[in-house]
């Protein structure tokens, strides 16, 4: 059994779910290869707090995906980041740039079931689930061809551009021979909701340490979505922990600025990797979001990088006959290169500047720190990579539809 199809999209998290309904509205037929079956999510799709860049709202409001959101989300109306042991903090106000948020933060499983209502009011989008890749089955004629196993056994597909959106340990990008870089950082991140004795207000903190950072992000349910790196040595021991001690823990970390910890739900650990895909694109082939960079959650980039991979791929697709085409793929290539690359550096140089524990550099942390916090320019450079709109950035990210 075979079947044709104008893009095969492989993984149907974040990345991959947000591709199909961004190419379903330009009348694309799209199939989409999910693991798991009709009426489940994806394990990605969790209690995890999601912070989405202004330019990613936009993008989600224009995909009529945001209006799809059943728990009201928390606006992110100031930045604070500070790191233990440093003099300096950078405290950024969205007001002062003419904005009422940087951003919203939403709860990862009201996510997954928004895009879930969302591809199912898609006309245009195949969904073969539970499904997995299996194999590439060759090249010709301008078509990928591929293996897929699903219940009733394997099938053929068929495709000009095969995209790999499959995560951090990507099937698609070992099938088309791409390396990747690995770092381990050494760390585990812990995430849970807790309740703190000052309800949010609109800010988000990022406390920095040797050990990795722990951040506050304000939920829409009056509860902040915490966030909580810890050496990998020590991660059995806290995963240990009962509530009292795990917030007793966090209280230490991070202080008193949002009042006591008073409770927290359920916490799951994540060990912090980096992955770094050595190509994006091969023939009739492009890699997105994880599959072609998982980089470190300092910053909360990830997906917003990811989406920005998808939307600047669609929009080439929209202006071309052959979604596959080479000089596209290479088009998509130069475009994302210098976002990926930008904000690689920034997450990746962060993360291991604030974890260095040596003297000599506590000074210079901190004068970086009173800089940014005094110096408007780069406050402003800090707040445009923040919020998505540094660089070439797609067309639904600039400018939320009505």
């Amino acid at each position: 059994m075979s079947a044709r199809h104008d893009v095969v999209i492989v993984g149907g998290g974040l990345v991959g779910a947000s591709l199909a309904i961004a190419l379903d509205r330009l009348g694309r037929d799209v199939a989409l290869i999910e693991a798991t079956p009709s009426g489940q999510m994806p394990a990605v799709f969790d209690e995890r707090n999601l912070s989405f860049a202004a330019a990613t709202v936009n993008a989600l409001t224009a995909l009529g995906v945001m209006s799809r959101l059943h728990a009201p989300t928390g606006a992110i109306r100031r930045i604070h980041v500070s790191r233990r042991g440093d003099f300096g903090r950078v405290l950024l106000e969205a007001a002062d740039y003419g904005r009422e948020a940087f951003g919203q933060v939403v709860v990862a499983r009201d996510f997954g079931q928004a895009l879930e209502e969302t591809l199912d009011a898609c006309s245009h989008v195949t969904r073969y689930r539970p499904a997995r890749f299996v194999a590439l089955a060759g090249l010709a004629d301008g078509l990928r061809r591929l293996r897929i196993a699903t219940d009733a056994g394997e099938q053929e597909l068929r495709t000009p551009l095969l995209v790999g959106a499959d995560g951090s340990a990507s099937s698609v990008r070992d099938a088309l021979g791409i390396e990747a870089q690995r770092h381990d950082y050494g760390q585990r991140l812990f995430v849970a909701r807790v309740r703190t004795s000052r309800a949010p207000d609109g800010s988000a903190w990022e406390r920095l340490t040797e050990d990795g950072p722990t951040a506050l992000l304000p939920r829409g349910d009056r509860h902040y979505g915490l966030i909580h790196a810890v050496r990998e040595d020590d991660a059995e021991a806290v995963a240990a922990l009962d509530e009292a001690a795990w917030l007793a823990r966090v209280q230490a970390v991070f202080g008193w600025r949002a009042g006591r910890f008073m409770a927290s739900g359920p916490r799951s650990g994540y060990p912090i990797v980096r992955v770094l895909a050595q190509r994006i694109v091969a023939p009739r082939a492009v890699l997105l979001g994880n599959a072609a960079q998982t980089i470190h959650p300092l910053g909360a980039q990830g997906f917003n990088l990811g989406l920005r991979d998808a939307l600047t791929l669609a929009e080439l697709i929209a202006a071309g006959d052959d979604p596959g085409e080479d000089a596209l793929l290479a088009d998509y290539a130069a475009r994302r290169g210098p976002d990926r690359e930008r904000t690689l550096r920034f997450s990746d140089g962060l993360a291991r500047l604030t974890s260095n524990a040596a003297p000599l550099l506590r000074p210079l942390r901190s004068a970086g720190l009173l800089a940014i916090d005094r110096m408007p320019s780069l406050q402003s450079m800090l707040v445009g990579g923040a919020m998505g709109f540094a660089g070439d950035v797609p067309a639904l990210c600039r400018e939320a539809a009505p």
